[in-house]
Parts: C-alpha cells; sequence; structure tokens
C-alpha cells in the first residue's frame, strides 16, 4: 500500500524524503521533519521501535513509546505521511542479512554494542527499499549511525541522499534524546554536565593535547555524582578512527557515550573540535 501510493506519487514527478523514527519523537526529530518538508514535495516519516539494533533487551524494553504524541506532533509540523509498521510486517521471519562497514562500524558503539549496526543497516536498508526517497534526514547526534549508512548506501548502489542535520539541545545544553524521558529532573540537571564538559574541552584543547583533553573530559564527566563515562573517542571525522595529534586531521570529533543515573540510562553526544 505504501509503495503503490508512494510510486504514483513519484510518478507524478514529487519528491519524497524520509525521516526515519523509533518513536518517542522531541524538538530534535521535529526539526528534521521540518526541513524535509521544506525540501520535498512529501515527507515520510517512520515509526517503528526495531528490535535487531538492540544487543540489552531491556533496553528495548524501558525505551518509551508515544505513539498518539508522537502523531499529533508529525501533524503540526505538516509530515505527509506516517508509517507505523508492526515488528510482524517488518521482519516476517528473521533478518539474516549481514552488514560490515570496518573500521567505520567497529569502533565506539560497534565495539561497545555488538551486532547494533547490523540492526540499523537491516532496518535503514528496509525503509529505503520501501520508500525509495531522494533524502532521507538524520540527526547528528548519531554521528557514527550517519556515517555507517553513508557507507551501506555506497555499497547498494543507492541513489539518495543523506542529510544530516545539526543536534537540537534543550536550555541546559542536554542533547534532545527520546531517551531523555527516562531521566528524573534531577538526573536531568546532572547530565547537563555532558555537553558543559565537551564545550569546555574546546577550549582546554588550545593548550593541550589530544590525550590530555580525553583525560580532561572523563575525568571531570566521572567526578559527577550519577554520571559514568562509558567511553571518550577524539576521532577523524570521516573515518571515526582516533587520532594521536590535532594535526593529525583536519576533521576533529569528540564521540562520547555517559551512563546516568542509578538504573543507568545510556546517553550519548559530541563535539567538533576542527573541521
Amino acid at each position: 500500500m505504501l509503495r503503490s501510493e508512494l510510486a504514483s506519487l513519484r510518478q507524478s514527478g514529487k519528491s519524497i524524503g524520509l525521516v526515519p523514527t523509533m518513536g518517542a519523537l522531541h524538538e530534535g526529530h521535529a526539526s528534521l521533519v521540518k526541513r524535509s518538508v521544506k525540501e520535498n514535495d512529501i515527507t515520510v516519516v517512520s515509526i517503528f521501535l526495531n528490535p535487531t539494533q538492540f544487543n540489552d533487551q531491556n533496553d528495548l524494553k524501558r525505551y518509551p513509546r508515544t505513539l498518539d504524541a508522537d502523531c499529533a506532533l508529525l501533524e503540526s509540523c505538516k509530515a505527509s505521511i506516517v508509517f507505523a509498521p508492526s515488528v510482524e510486517e517488518v521482519y516476517p521471519e528473521p533478518d539474516t542479512r549481514q552488514f560490515s562497514y570496518p573500521p567505520t562500524d567497529s569502533v565506539m558503539e560497534g565495539a561497545h554494542r555488538p551486532g547494533h549496526f547490523n540492526g540499523v543497516c537491516q532496518i535503514v536498508s528496509k525503509l529505503f527499499s520501501y520508500v525509495e526517497p531522494d533524502r532521507a534526514y538524520f540527526g547528528e547526534k548519531d554521528f557514527q549511525q550517519i556515517a555507517v549508512i553513508r557507507r551501506m548506501v555506497e555499497d547498494l548502489g543507492l541513489k539518495l541522499q543523506i542529510v544530516p542535520c545539526p543536534v537540537v539541545r534543550e536550555a541546559s545544553g542536554l542533547a534532545m534524546s527520546s531517551r531523555n524521558t527516562l531521566l528524573t529532573p534531577e538526573q536531568r540537571e546532572v547530565a547537563s554536565k555532558i555537553y558543559a564538559t565537551l564545550a569546555e574541552s574546546k577550549d582546554y584543547a588550545k593548550g593541550h593535547s589530544v590525550k590530555e583533553t580525553r583525560e580532561m573530559v572523563i575525568q571531570q564527566i566521572n567526578a559527577t555524582d550519577g554520571l559514568e563515562v562509558e567511553y571518550y573517542s577524539i576521532v577523524d571525522g570521516l573515518t571515526l578512527q582516533d587520532v594521536e595529534e590535532w594535526s593529525d586531521s583536519d576533521d576533529v570529533v569528540g564521540c562520547i557515550t555517559v551512563y546516568c543515573g542509578d538504573k543507568p540510562i545510556r546517553l550519548i553526544d559530541h563535539i567538533r573540535y576542527k573541521g
């Protein structure tokens, strides 16, 4: 049904934008949808909590589900089509496809969440097949995910544009995330220390080495009650490989994952040092 409807729209010359989401939408998602609406005739927003990209089943169970509120937000953003399939529709049988794009998918999130990016590629490739968009919009908060998806698009020879969109932040600086709804007000305040430290490290980096800057960020965040760094990597923005010196690359990005709270919520963020 979705394919046939989009096929007729495409035949009439309409451009199609896709915003893939897992639901629990917020203003960060809204910014992607609004950009797609501005740049395309038709905007499709998918809402699908993809089980194959969760290596922690407790994380999947806890992930917020707010379909009615999501649809209301998308209506206000003037999305054309909301596609919210069931797991059975997307995976009538197990998806055994394997996607591998080292070294892009084997560091950082790839190292700490085995199978995660394979699951991401499974669902995103399916969505691209269903919608056949001209453009697909992704938030830069998931910095590594965009790099992996670009590799997949190239590998599969798909004819679409990947459009990265800037991180949207709360007033405190905390990167907007669906997982933020799981934080208590106190934890939300504590979590704002993540971006505050990253921002501070940009000035610190001007007079210190990559190693010293990395250590400063980890130590400062870990010294905050309720926060624990899983990893902080300072990498080339294209290859995602660690840089040893600031001069190693013209595009240097710091990528971080931090656990917040007693029943820890996993939060990710990044900051650009160069580029």
